[in-house]
């Protein structure tokens, strides 16, 4: 399936190498004013090219409006479609020689062919972390929408790229100045050292994983289902939907398992007169029983090193043949950068999707 979301729900269509990628949001509420220059400067961070440290495949990423806002950008109630055009796709850089196309290791290459009988398209085709841009542009709007109804922001940060790893709380950077940084890491001299890296990851022509660190502010209380559509299982669900990702982690995640009970027990401290609780720690990342407690909704997600690399590798072709080849293209040396604005844009639309039913009234102003 192509779509996301049951409230706000999202259908995105294109292929890496198709004419344009796109689409087609339906469930906003009518009334609401979006602010699309600034959907466009989210847009931006993952775009191809936009630093040094990502892929130099150069396109504009310009997002053309189709239907559902008015000339001043207010929403109709009606489906918000929109496109991207795909202005620098490079198909001959997957052009090979070799009977048969080989299949790259790592990659949907050899699932697609196995499955629908596709040999490997240009780009990875709808495989692509480029399907991924629609994504962001409905996460841009989901975003504006739960902070002027709701009050809640979300915010992704690189975590960790290979063995560079942010060390301390998320609470102790600014992460507002996130997209400021060139590696997306809100510690400005490990950003530096991350950039440093994969500068040299590219020369010796190889790439590495990462992590990246959300953090959800502002979300109410009580909100969640307490068996299956557990607040967990949502974001799990949406986030290890992004290409590459290979693992997700609330609160304190993997670490929870080496501690004991007495070391990661979130103290109940006190309740105000409006019914807020105060925590003593938050190592269960704002969830409990699947639903949200009020506190940071913290998360991690693992993504594995771009598959592509520009070294020989041993593999087969669609023919069965054995060959060496060296694929070539461009290529992130760590997707985990790029996957900020689109990890950042699916929990966003997790959470105004869970909402969207139960804004207050007057919220769609």
């Amino acid at each position: 399936m192509n779509s996301f979301g049951r409230w706000l729900r999202l259908t995105t269509f294109g292929e890496s190498h198709g004419v344009a990628m796109g689409g087609v949001l339906d469930g906003m509420p009518a009334g609401f004013t979006i602010d699309r220059e600034a959907v466009q400067h989210f847009v931006d961070l993952r775009r191809p090219g936009y630093a040094r440290t990502t892929t130099q495949r150069r396109e504009p990423d310009e997002v053309v409006w189709l239907s559902g806002l008015s000339d001043e950008g207010r929403t109709l109630g009606s489906p918000i479609a929109f496109v991207i055009e795909n202005k620098d796709a490079r198909s001959q850089d997957y052009a090979t020689s070799e009977t048969g196309k080989p299949l790259r290791a790592n990659h949907a290459d050899l699932t697609y062919w196995l499955k629908y009988g596709l040999e490997p398209q240009p780009g990875g085709g709808r495989s692509s972390g480029r399907e991924t841009v629609a994504r962001v542009v409905a996460g841009a709007i989901a975003q504006q929408w739960l902070r002027s109804v709701w009050g809640v922001t979300v915010q992704a940060f690189i975590q960790q790229v290979g063995p560079l790893v942010l060390a301390d709380d998320y609470t102790a950077y600014p992460l507002a100045q996130t997209y400021e940084r060139l590696c997306y890491c809100p510690d400005a001299a490990l950003d530096e050292q991350m950039a440093t890296y994969l500068a040299k990851l590219r020369a010796d022509r190889d790439s590495v994983g990462g992590v990246v660190g959300c953090v959800v502010h502002g979300m109410p209380a009580a909100v969640g289902e307490p068996v299956f559509d557990r607040i967990p299982a949502l974001l799990s669900y949406a986030l290890l939907s992004i290409p590459g990702s290979r693992a997700f982690a609330l609160g304190d995640g993997f670490d929870l398992a080496s501690r004991r009970g007495s070391e990661s027990l979130d103290t109940l401290l006190a309740m105000s007169d409006t019914g807020e609780i105060t925590f003593e720690s938050n190592h269960n990342g704002g969830a409990l029983g699947g639903i949200t407690t009020g506190q940071d909704l913290t998360m991690q997600v693992a993504f594995k090193p771009t598959p592509t690399i520009a070294r020989p590798q041993r593999t087969i072709t669609t023919e069965g043949e054995t060959v060496t080849h060296t694929f070539t293209g461009r290529h992130d040396p760590c997707i985990a950068l790029r996957a900020v604005p689109v990890v950042q844009s699916m929990v966003a639309l997790t959470l105004a999707d869970l909402l969207i039913g139960t804004a207050p009234s007057g919220a769609h102003r």
